[in-house]
């Protein structure tokens, strides 16, 4: 049979022009993480790769997506995480899919494991679905040396901690945490933390830092890290910003304004926030920091002192009433590994579950029981949503989740665990307006990217990593409470890592696609 010409130059010119993708994304209104408003488009993605963003009409794919009227963004970069020790229990990570994140940097509040290069490994041989990056964490690095001790290292001890943090940035930590609340952290002089920091930024490494303290002290806290990165010249980011007790509200008027003023004086400062009113952290912080010394059968010790116990009692009374607060309702019981049956309820009430009288000295007394069984994971309510809202109008802010790898129906865990980002996209975007849906894209994507060193990440560009999440402006919100926390985030109905779907439509599927991104930088 004779082909007429015509009909074989459309053949071959059908031929010269389509190009073949593994996954196509068509019609979707595309927000690259610059901060520019959206755009129509296709996007095409082969060997992990983003191939051509444009009108790709010739184009063939093994699998094609319509995704027509949903937003298409790169896949969202959780800057504050803690995922050591849950990596193996839940390597889908799924309260992090579902949230549409799909890189975590772990090792925060100077909490780490000390062998990063061991972890790194451990992560890549496991498989988790989400892209992992890893700091160095202070805590344990101290702890290395020096134990949980209450006093300064030797120079022999100093020069030991700054081995073990050269020798992690080689192996591919992006920079030194600290959790200057944590044992033994809060023991820790400035000079102690420039040393390390000095260490950290030779390898283009960040500073990350949990202050010395988020409340009354705030100000001279942020004062302590700013001093900290002019010594070591290293870029900071102060983590989950925010104020603290009842008596703080409000004091994000003074507080941004000095982030402002640094960054205009040529210091390299970012933050990053949990759209919360409630923080989360661990029932010793009630504490005075000494009592807390030496590790779990030192702190029994002291705490069976009469007179010890009436001080560390006394101390959390008038820390309760500068709150202007009458009993201990604002702590929550996360976990409680002693009983999990209190797991969600105030300390106020677990005091009365116990019998006790309904006053704070007999609360404060349960709390001590409570760290005589080893302590627990709580939830403290005390922050304002006004102070939330004007720190996330600040344009060098990031979203973090300050979460683990979440086991779904174990405990009662804050919910920013599950819902960080479907949060601010659906409370804070579209329904009280505090920043646009592409501005807030951006402190998710490109400004974690860029701070962090993650090359070829947080922006939709050709050649970038094919990291993407599609979901519907309109419906996007998080479902995760306090109450009930253990509920994925809703709207996100494609989610991409390294160009493997790990929510196809809706549903998360098996893939474990993550990678570690490690710090290649050498001195």
């Amino acid at each position: 049979m004779r082909i007429s010409p015509f009909l074989l130059l459309i053949f071959v010119c059908q031929n010269l022009f389509s190009q073949e993708a593994t996954i196509l994304l068509k019609n979707g209104k595309i927000i690259d993480g610059t901060g520019n408003s959206w755009f129509r488009g296709d996007i095409a993605i082969k060997d992990g790769k983003i191939l051509r963003i444009g009108q790709l009409n010739n184009w063939q794919a093994q699998k094609t997506i319509d995704v027509s009227n949903l937003i298409v963004a790169p896949g969202f970069i959780d800057v504050h995480a803690h995922i050591e020790g849950d990596e193996k229990k839940n390597p889908l990570a799924s309260n992090f899919i579902y949230d549409g994140v799909t890189t975590v940097i772990t090792g925060n509040c100077g909490l780490s494991e000390v062998n990063i290069g061991g972890y790194l490994n451990m992560i890549d041989s496991l498989k988790v679905s989400v892209n992992v990056a890893v700091l160095i964490g202070h805590n344990d690095v101290r702890k290395a040396v020096m134990g949980s001790v209450n006093r300064d290292p030797s120079e022999l001890e100093l020069q030991q901690m700054e081995t073990i943090v050269e020798q992690a940035m080689q192996d591919g930590a992006v920079g030194l945490s600290t959790g200057l609340i944590y044992i033994p952290g809060t023991y820790s002089k400035t000079n102690e933390i420039v040393r390390l920091a000095k260490v950290a930024a030779k390898y283009n490494g960040i500073y990350a830092s949990h202050m010395r303290d988020e409340g009354d002290e705030v100000t001279s806290a942020i004062e302590e890290t700013f001093a900290i990165g002019r010594a070591a010249n290293i870029p900071l980011e102060i983590s989950h910003f925010k104020l603290s007790g009842q008596q703080n509200w409000g004091r994000s008027k003074i507080t941004i304004p000095m982030i402002e003023k640094a960054r205009r004086a040529g210091i390299d400062v970012t933050i990053d926030q949990y759209p919360y009113t409630a923080s989360s952290t661990s029932l010793s912080t009630l504490l005075p920091d000494w009592v807390l010394a030496d590790g779990q059968d030192s702190i029994k010790v002291r705490l069976a002192n009469p007179s010890i116990r009436k001080e560390v009692k006394a101390y959390m009374i008038a820390k309760l009433k500068k709150r202007k607060l009458s009993h201990f309702s604002y702590p929550v019981v996360a976990s409680y590994k002693a009983d999990s049956t209190l797991n969600g309820k105030s300390i106020e009430q677990v005091n009365l579950i116990k019998g006790n009288k309904h006053t704070a000295l007999a609360e404060a007394e349960t709390i001590v029981n409570m760290m005589e069984q080893g302590g627990a994971g709580m939830v403290f309510h005390g922050m304002s949503d006004e102070d939330v809202k004007n720190i996330m109008r600040y344009p060098f802010n990031m979203f973090a989740s300050d979460a683990s790898i979440r086991i779904f129906k174990q405990g009662n865990p804050h919910p920013r665990g599950y819902g960080t980002n479907a949060r601010v996209l659906g409370k804070y975007v579209r329904q009280e307006k505090v920043l646009s849906l592409e501005e807030a894209i951006r402190r998710m994507t490109s400004l974690p990217a860029q701070k962090f060193h993650l090359n070829n990440r947080g922006l939709l560009r050709e050649g970038f990593a094919a990291d993407l999440v599609v979901f519907d402006e309109q419906t996007v919100m998080d479902a995760s409470t306090y109450d009930q926390p253990h509920q994925y985030s809703k709207g996100f109905e494609y989610v991409l890592v390294n160009g493997q779907l790990a929510v196809d439509n809706g549903v998360q599927n098996e893939s474990r696609n993550g990678t570690t991104l490690r710090n290649k930088i050498q001195k």
